[in-house]
């Protein structure tokens, strides 16, 4: 047994300082290089504790950045990333757009953006990419509706959210299934019975809000079918259990496939395109390997030891500690505002709860998940807030008041523990 220590946090409290006080200081919270912040800590965390020699510390850090399911992870991200900028780069996102905008009765076009949010955020696993495609079509319709700019920009940034929570290829969802050794189809099942009365529940919101608006023909817009055929396949491969490596790799390949076929890509074109993609999840994927390191230190040190303790002193039950890992990584996400790193921070901790109170891997990825968007989809000072906020020229403080999903998300996900969905599965 490790003695529990709570000066081994200190690491962490330096991460907090310089992401978010430089943030508050700045009014910018991503002025300061995330990864620059998790690597100062990192260091923080190695000089700490002097019975250990320094190498014997190196050691144990490369073994927790090396762990099996951080490298699934990293390989993850890299392949996702992969796949959303060729299918971005080959219309899939232009043609998905233009075909709901087609279909849409033009008095539901505020549920219409949150519908199409949500496909596109599930598509592409990103809900800021979601938010820049959609957010100046928002702009553009929001000027024909006698309605707030933050009305439509919030139904954006909601719909985001649903592909955040429950893509196959979002970073968050990935992280949260790795972290907690869970099976993403199972993940996936579970969190989506959760979350669909939330997004039903929305839709039905925006649709009483806007009732009796009428708006501006929205002009024919071109689209094609193969287009949007890549998303649709990913998902229903996903879905039906194939392996998340060879769901990502036949995804690229379609997608790099149509591309080629309807000369949106010449081949070195397209070479060029993965290489794009995977370069923009480096970042993440370093974090993951340099926030797992740091938290092994960390654990050697008995802050996990602390923290586990704190964290279940006071739960006496298996809803009790379901409770405990949605508060955890909610209070990580406000201050971290980054739901991905919030899980990676959580993760380990959630995972040894989950353990000790006989929780399935599938719950708990599912409350990290909900939880963490719940707390990222209310946070002003988040991406996707100030993305939306900056195309649409207002306040990000101004789409609070519409912000229906995230908050229904976290009502759904109390729900969920309270009635203690899903229900076990048996040995």
């Amino acid at each position: 047994m490790k003695k529990e220590n709570p000066w081994a946090l200190i690491p962490f409290v330096v991460f907090l300082v310089l992401f978010i006080g430089s943030g508050v200081i700045t009014g910018d919270f991503y002025a300061f290089p995330v990864i620059v912040a998790i690597a100062i800590s990192g260091a923080v965390a190695l000089a700490m504790n002097r019975k250990e020699s320094f190498s014997n510390k190196v050691d144990i850090f490369c073994k927790g950045a090396g762990n099996l399911n951080v490298m699934l992870m990293v390989v993850i991200f890299l392949l996702a990333g992969a796949f959303s900028e060729v299918a971005k780069g080959m219309g899939a996102v232009d043609s998905t757009v233009n075909f709901a905008l087609s279909v849409i009765p033009q008095n539901l076009l505020v549920v219409g953006l949150f519908i199409i949010a949500c496909f596109i955020s599930l598509s592409m696993g990103t809900s800021v990419g979601t938010i820049v495609a959609l957010a100046p079509i928002g702009v553009g319709i929001s000027e024909h509706i006698d309605f707030s700019m933050a009305l439509v920009m919030a139904a954006i940034v909601g719909g985001s959210m649903f592909g955040d929570n429950l893509s196959f290829i979002s970073d968050t969802t990935i992280t949260a299934v790795r972290s907690q050794g869970a099976q993403m189809k199972d993940k996936f099942k579970v969190n989506f019975w959760i979350v669909l009365p939330a997004a039903v529940a929305t839709s039905i919101f925006l649709g009483v809000i806007t009732m009796g608006e009428t708006a501006a023909q929205v002009e024919h817009l071109s689209y094609s079918w193969v287009k949007i055929v890549p998303y649709v396949l990913v998902i229903i491969f996903a879905l039906i259990g194939m392996n998340v490596f060879l769901v990502l790799a036949f995804g690229i390949v379609l997608a790099g496939a149509v591309g080629l076929a309807d000369g949106s890509y010449q081949l070195m074109d397209l070479f060029q395109k993965i290489g794009e993609g995977m370069s923009g999840m480096y970042e993440m994927a370093f974090l993951a390997i340099l926030i797992a390191g740091m938290v092994e230190i960390i654990k050697l040190n008995g802050g996990i030891d602390f923290l586990l303790h704190l964290a279940t002193r006071r739960i006496k039950s298996k809803k009790g500690a379901e409770f405990g890992i949605a508060g955890l990584v909610g209070l990580t996400n406000l201050s971290t505002a980054n739901n991905t790193i919030a899980i990676l921070i959580a993760g380990p901790l959630a995972k040894n709860i989950a353990d000790q109170y006989g929780i399935e891997p599938r719950k708990s990825a599912s409350i990290l998940d909900i939880f963490s968007c719940t707390a990222q989809g209310l946070l002003p000072y988040g991406a996707q807030f100030l993305a939306a906020a900056s195309v649409a020229g207002i306040s990000p403080v101004s789409m609070l008041q519409y912000s229906f999903y995230p908050i229904l998300i976290g009502i759904c996900g109390v729900i969920a523990i309270l009635i203690g969905y899903p229900k076990q599965k048996k040995a």
